[in-house]
Protein backbone atom coordinates (compact mmCIF):
# COMPACT_ATOMS: atom_id res chain seq x y z
CA UNK A 1 0.00 0.00 0.00
CA UNK A 2 1.22 3.53 -0.91
CA UNK A 3 1.92 5.99 2.21
CA UNK A 4 -1.70 7.99 1.21
CA UNK A 5 -3.59 4.63 1.27
CA UNK A 6 -1.70 3.48 4.62
CA UNK A 7 -2.59 7.24 6.11
CA UNK A 8 -6.29 6.74 4.81
CA UNK A 9 -6.73 3.90 6.17
CA UNK A 10 -5.15 4.65 9.64
CA UNK A 11 -7.88 7.46 9.85
CA UNK A 12 -10.45 5.67 9.05
CA UNK A 13 -9.15 3.21 11.48
CA UNK A 14 -9.43 5.96 14.60
CA UNK A 15 -12.84 6.76 13.38
CA UNK A 16 -14.29 3.30 13.56
CA UNK A 17 -12.42 2.78 16.71
CA UNK A 18 -14.24 6.46 18.20
CA UNK A 19 -17.55 4.82 16.91
CA UNK A 20 -16.70 1.45 18.96
CA UNK A 21 -16.07 3.33 22.36
CA UNK A 22 -19.21 5.54 21.78
CA UNK A 23 -21.31 2.21 21.52
CA UNK A 24 -19.91 0.46 24.50
CA UNK A 25 -20.18 3.06 26.89
CA UNK A 26 -23.97 3.47 25.57
CA UNK A 27 -24.34 0.26 26.18
CA UNK A 28 -22.60 -0.10 29.71
CA UNK A 29 -23.43 2.76 31.67
CA UNK A 30 -27.30 3.03 30.95
CA UNK A 31 -30.13 0.87 32.73
CA UNK A 32 -32.79 1.92 29.54
CA UNK A 33 -33.31 -1.07 27.37
CA UNK A 34 -33.97 1.29 24.37
CA UNK A 35 -30.36 2.89 24.87
CA UNK A 36 -29.28 -0.51 25.59
CA UNK A 37 -30.22 -1.49 21.77
CA UNK A 38 -29.29 2.06 20.34
CA UNK A 39 -25.48 1.17 21.40
CA UNK A 40 -25.66 -2.12 19.99
CA UNK A 41 -26.60 -0.81 16.69
CA UNK A 42 -24.00 1.59 16.76
CA UNK A 43 -21.34 -1.25 17.68
CA UNK A 44 -22.78 -3.07 14.65
CA UNK A 45 -22.82 -0.11 12.38
CA UNK A 46 -19.17 0.08 13.62
CA UNK A 47 -17.83 -3.76 12.61
CA UNK A 48 -19.64 -2.91 9.28
CA UNK A 49 -17.44 -0.27 8.69
CA UNK A 50 -14.23 -2.26 9.69
CA UNK A 51 -15.29 -5.25 7.39
CA UNK A 52 -15.78 -2.48 4.92
CA UNK A 53 -12.61 -1.19 5.35
CA UNK A 54 -10.71 -4.55 5.78
CA UNK A 55 -11.82 -5.75 2.56
CA UNK A 56 -10.72 -2.22 0.90
CA UNK A 57 -7.43 -2.79 2.45
CA UNK A 58 -6.64 -6.23 1.05
CA UNK A 59 -8.41 -5.74 -2.07
CA UNK A 60 -11.49 -7.65 -1.46
CA UNK A 61 -14.46 -5.19 -2.32
CA UNK A 62 -16.35 -7.53 -3.00
CA UNK A 63 -16.50 -9.83 -0.47
CA UNK A 64 -16.24 -7.53 2.11
CA UNK A 65 -19.65 -5.87 0.67
CA UNK A 66 -20.93 -9.70 0.76
CA UNK A 67 -20.12 -9.77 4.53
CA UNK A 68 -21.67 -6.24 5.24
CA UNK A 69 -25.04 -6.77 3.48
CA UNK A 70 -25.38 -10.43 5.43
CA UNK A 71 -23.92 -8.78 8.46
CA UNK A 72 -26.83 -6.00 7.82
CA UNK A 73 -29.69 -8.48 7.29
CA UNK A 74 -28.69 -10.38 10.64
CA UNK A 75 -28.61 -7.13 12.77
CA UNK A 76 -32.43 -6.48 11.77
CA UNK A 77 -33.59 -9.78 13.00
CA UNK A 78 -31.69 -9.43 15.80
CA UNK A 79 -32.82 -6.05 16.77
CA UNK A 80 -36.21 -7.48 15.82
CA UNK A 81 -36.28 -10.14 18.12
CA UNK A 82 -34.52 -7.71 20.94
CA UNK A 83 -37.14 -5.21 20.47
CA UNK A 84 -40.01 -8.06 21.00
CA UNK A 85 -38.33 -8.42 24.13
CA UNK A 86 -38.25 -5.57 25.88
CA UNK A 87 -41.82 -4.87 24.89
CA UNK A 88 -42.47 -7.89 26.65
CA UNK A 89 -40.53 -6.34 29.59
CA UNK A 90 -42.28 -3.55 29.50
CA UNK A 91 -45.51 -5.23 29.37
CA UNK A 92 -45.04 -7.43 32.72
CA UNK A 93 -43.25 -4.97 34.57
CA UNK A 94 -44.48 -1.49 33.21
CA UNK A 95 -40.89 -0.34 32.79
CA UNK A 96 -37.85 -0.83 30.90
CA UNK A 97 -35.22 -0.34 33.65
CA UNK A 98 -32.50 -3.16 34.29
CA UNK A 99 -32.75 -2.83 37.65
CA UNK A 100 -36.24 -4.19 37.66
CA UNK A 101 -35.35 -6.91 35.14
CA UNK A 102 -33.56 -9.01 38.80
CA UNK A 103 -36.89 -9.07 40.42
CA UNK A 104 -38.53 -10.92 37.58
CA UNK A 105 -39.04 -14.82 38.77
CA UNK A 106 -40.60 -17.66 36.51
Amino acid sequence: MSSEMTRLFSMFGVGVCLVLIVGFYCVLTTRNLIRVLIGMEVLTKAVTLLIIASGYAAGQIALAQAMAITLIIIEVVVIVVAICIILCVYRHNKSIDTALLKQIKG
